[in-house]
C-alpha cells in the first residue's frame, strides 16, 4: 500500500492547518479510518482529536499508538506538486509523515486485529503548541480508552534513514513559555521624566533571564532560558513608552529543576519591577513536560528494530526540544523513539524541510512489532 500511503501524505501535506484548526485534515484522517471500519472512532477529542479503536477479541492491555495532526507557523518556501494550499501554514515537522504511519496500520489491524487487550490509533490536536496531550487526558471520553501503554515516533532530521534512535529515560526535555509584562506611564518623549518608562527594567530582565541558569543550576543539571520576544512601547516618535514585554523559553530535563528555575523566573521580574516603580503581570504558555521513556518499553523499541535488522542508536543525553507526548509518559508506561529522516535531510521546523516518504514503510512497520509483542 505504500504508492496509496504516500498519496495520502502528499494529501495532508497541502492541507495543513495550525494547531487548533486542524478540522479539514481530521476530515481526511476520518475519512480513510472509515474504509477499514474501526471496532469504535470518538471524533473531537480534546479539540480535532480522532481515535480510532481496534479490539481485540480477549481481554488484555490497552495500547495507545499517537501521532500529531497540526502544522507550523512557516510558510512553503520550496516547490511540492503537493504544496501547502493555506499561506503561511506548513508541515515544517513532519506530522503529515507520521499521520500516515499510523493511518498505515489501520489496513494491517483490520485484516489481523489484535487478539487480545485493544489497539488506540490517536490522531492528537495541537502538539506545537504544548496544549495537545493535555486536552485530549482531559477529554472525559478519555478514560474509555485509557491505555496501559503508550508510544509514537518522530522523524529526526541528521540521522540516517530507517535508523532507530531510542534511550531509557528522558528522551525530550520539558520546557515553558515565560512572558513577563512591565507596566509603568508614557510621557512625552521630550519629558520622559514625567512618566515612568520600563525600557531600562526589561532590558536588564533580558539580561538577567539569560544569565539565570549560570547561578541558579548546577553543573549536572542541564538547563536553558532564551528570550525569544521582546516588545517596549509603540512606534511613536513622541512618546515614552508605558508598557513593555518581555517572552523566554525555558527548558530542562528533570521537572524539580524547572520548578526552581521558574520559581527564579519570578524573583527576579518582581524585584527589577519592584526597583524600577513598575506594575507587573506574569503568564506561563506552551508548558511541555519531560518525555520520559520506561524501560521495558525502549526495550520493545530496541527488540522490534533488532527484528526488522534496523540500526539502533542510543544517545547518551536527551534531546533538548521538547513533545507533549509527555502527558502521556506522564499516564501510563511508554517510549517515544526517533526514525532517522537522513544525515543531510533539512531540519525539522527549517522552511526547506519536507517529510521524506522513503521511511513510512519503516514506521509501519515498527508500530506493527510493538503491537504484536503486546496485544498478540
Amino acid at each position: 500500500m505504500m504508492e496509496e500511503l504516500q498519496n495520502l501524505r502528499h494529501q495532508l501535506h497541502a492541507a495543513a492547518e495550525k494547531s487548533g484548526a486542524e478540522e479539514n485534515t481530521a476530515e481526511i484522517v476520518g475519512r480513510y479510518l472509515d474504509d477499514f471500519k474501526p471496532d469504535r472512532v470518538i471524533k473531537r477529542l480534546g479539540g480535532h482529536g480522532i481515535a480510532a479503536v481496534f479490539a481485540g477479541r480477549a481481554p488484555g492491555p490497552g495500547l495507545l499508538i499517537r501521532c500529531e495532526l497540526d502544522a507550523l507557523p512557516i510558510p512553503e518556501t520550496i516547490k511540492l506538486d503537493y504544496g501547502a494550499t493555506a499561506a503561511g501554514v506548513a508541515h515544517k515537522c513532519g506530522h503529515d509523515g507520521h499521520m500516515t504511519i499510523v493511518l498505515g496500520l489501520a489496513p494491517v489491524l483490520r485484516a489481523l486485529p489484535p487478539r487480545k487487550g485493544s489497539v488506540v490509533l490517536l490522531f492528537q490536536p495541537a502538539e506545537e503548541i504544548g496544549k495537545g496531550a493535555g486536552r485530549v487526558i482531559e477529554d472525559s471520553r478519555f478514560a474509555e480508552i485509557a491505555p496501559d501503554y503508550c508510544f509514537a515516533l518522530h522523524n529526526l532530521p541528521g540521522f540516517a534513514r530507517h535508523r532507530i534512535i531510542v534511550r531509557e529515560g528522558f528522551f525530550a526535555a520539558a520546557s515553558r513559555g515565560l512572558i513577563v509584562r512591565l507596566r509603568g506611564a508614557t510621557s512625552h518623549a521630550a519629558e520622559p521624566e514625567k512618566g515612568n518608562s520600563p525600557t531600562m527594567a526589561a532590558a536588564q530582565l533580558i539580561h538577567s533571564l539569560s544569565s539565570l541558569p549560570q547561578f541558579y543550576t548546577g553543573l549536572h543539571e542541564a538547563s536553558k532560558v532564551t528570550v525569544i520576544h521582546s516588545r517596549i512601547g509603540e512606534i511613536a516618535f513622541g512618546t515614552s513608552p508605558g508598557e513593555a514585554e518581555v517572552m523566554a523559553t525555558l527548558r530542562t530535563y528533570e521537572q524539580d529543576v524547572m520548578e526552581r528555575l521558574s520559581g527564579k523566573c519570578l524573583d527576579l521580574a518582581g524585584g527589577i519591577a519592584g526597583a524600577n516603580g513598575l506594575a507587573y503581570e506574569i503568564e506561563w504558555d506552551e508548558e511541555f513536560p519531560a518525555t520520559v521513556n520506561n524501560a521495558d518499553c525502549a526495550g520493545l523499541i530496541k527488540k522490534c528494530a533488532s527484528r526488522l535488522n534496523l540500526d539502533i542508536h542510543e544517545p547518551e543525553k536527551p534531546f533538548p526540544w521538547s513533545e507533549d507526548f509527555g502527558n502521556f509518559t506522564s499516564f501510563c508506561p511508554g517510549a517515544l523513539f526517533g526514525l532517522g529522516a537522513g544525515e543531510d535531510h533539512p531540519a525539522l521546523h527549517h522552511p526547506s524541510y519536507d517529510f521524506p516518504d522513503e521511511i513510512i514503510d519503516t514506521g509501519v512497520k515498527m508500530f506493527e512489532g510493538v503491537i504484536r509483542e503486546l496485544t498478540g
